[in-house]
């Protein structure tokens, strides 16, 4: 594991960083979601491969295969020194194949990604249609904060 940084926001790289956003990047991104929401807390936002991706998602989701993003909220015992939200686990070749295919920019798909899967942690959803209309709402309205386009349209 290398490029762990700590605070409010600790980023770490389980895979190799080429393509990936720089930790203050992330951390940044992070960072809005938490002001927009107000929600406080410490968050790892978790940078992986493949491999390990695929085996998140089927021991956590059951479903084969690596995954965009993967929310783990975290609900911290009774006298934790800090607030924790929890994890959010993004895997990087998904992201990349997501992007080509859907052809947007990488950094834009980066951003929405650990923008939506930080919403999560802050306790959003998209199970119902009033839920995914309110979520995606936020994540337009924090993407375009970010310099970042309407994921949703093209």
């Amino acid at each position: 594991m290398s490029g762990m940084t700590t605070g409010p926001v600790a980023v770490q790289f389980a895979t190799g960083r080429a393509g990936c956003p720089a930790p203050a990047t992330l951390r940044r991104w992070a960072l809005s979601v938490l002001a927009k929401t107000g929600r406080p807390g410490a968050v790892t936002l978790r940078v992986v491969g493949a491999d390990e991706g695929a085996e998140l998602n089927r021991t956590w989701r059951g479903k084969r295969g690596p995954t965009n993003v993967l929310s783990f909220p975290l609900e911290a015992p009774p006298g934790a020194p800090e607030p924790q939200l929890g994890d959010i686990v993004v895997c990087a070749p998904v992201i990349e194949r997501e992007a080509a295919e859907q052809g947007k920019p990488i950094a834009a798909h980066w951003a929405h990604m650990v923008v939506h899967g930080l919403l999560h942690l802050a306790g959003h959803d998209h199970q119902a249609v009033d839920e995914a209309t309110t979520m995606e709402r936020l994540e337009i309205d924090l993407l375009a904060q970010l310099g970042y386009p309407d994921p949703y349209h093209d």
